[in-house]
């Protein structure tokens, strides 16, 4: 979701019903392992929709918040939610912070670096406007082990495509989606008192329908993927998931988890 990232980005509202509903669960628990001292500005980097932004904002109303993204049309989005009150919303680079050192007493970055080719510099970034003794807090998913509301489309399609399986190979292998990655990460850094923890959400889906509608909407890999295909294909891929999904039994409500590596530091 920022300069050169490979998340595709285009419409907040096809954005918020696909991922949003997910990044909102995230948010508390994040914040929770988060540990940000209770006063001074804060800044999420890579915000998407808000999420996180609100969830800080809603946690330390009378703080000053910071909502960063590239993608134009999420930062409208989350602006056109925000009734012009806290947090601030703005367009912008994550790997060129227009913020001078130190001027936040902490930095957060949920579900995207992993989807910025350059993460290194993200960090940097992170830290370099972090205060000395603020903390940094970033997570990604468990691509591998702990997504299943997103194996249970990759897999099925990946029998049905071999793109499919192309796509969720890469994505499924980059390395900040494995145990070490952001620890890695962050220990390149020199952040201080690195810890990882692993955070576990569910979500209700209503019926197959309530699942498969907002792939559909061309947001993130699997919008781009399944917008890249024809409409015969899509019908195989849809019959694919809609089995996995019900599984043996009638459509109805499915109850469905994700997984969340996260890591925090302290800025020395």
């Amino acid at each position: 979701m920022l300069p050169a990232s490979t998340y595709h980005a285009s419409d907040g509202a096809a954005y918020e019903v696909f991922l949003g509903r997910w990044s909102r669960e995230l948010a508390p628990r994040l914040l929770d392992f988060a540990g940000f001292a209770e006063d001074g500005p804060l800044i999420d980097i890579g915000t998407g929709t808000g999420s996180l932004a609100n969830a800080m904002a809603a946690r330390w109303p009378r703080r000053a918040i910071v909502g960063l993204d590239v993608a134009a049309p999420y930062i409208a989005y989350a602006k056109g939610r925000s009734a012009g009150t806290e947090p601030t919303f703005a367009v912008g680079d994550a790997t060129a912070l227009a913020y001078g050192d130190g001027v936040f007493a902490g930095a957060a970055a949920q579900l995207v670096l992993n989807f910025i080719p350059n993460a290194l510099a993200a960090v940097c970034e992170m830290r370099r406007v972090t205060s000395p003794g603020g903390t940094i807090v970033a997570a990604v998913w468990d691509f591998r082990g702990g997504l299943v509301y997103q194996r249970l489309f990759w897999d099925p399609a990946a029998g049905v495509d071999a793109a499919a399986a192309d796509a969720r190979d890469r994505l499924f292998s980059g390395a900040l989606a494995l145990p070490d990655g952001l620890l890695a990460l962050f220990g390149k850094v020199g952040l201080r008192r690195i810890e990882r923890g692993s955070l576990t959400i569910r979500m209700n889906y209503a019926n197959f329908g309530d699942y498969w509608g907002p792939l559909l909407g061309g947001q993130g890999p699997v919008g781009s993927y399944l917008a890249s295909r024809d409409h015969a294909l899509r019908r195989r891929l849809e019959e694919a998931v809609r089995r996995a999904y019900c599984s043996g039994l009638p459509d109805g409500e499915r109850s469905l988890t994700a997984t969340a590596w996260a890591v925090r530091g302290t800025v020395p």
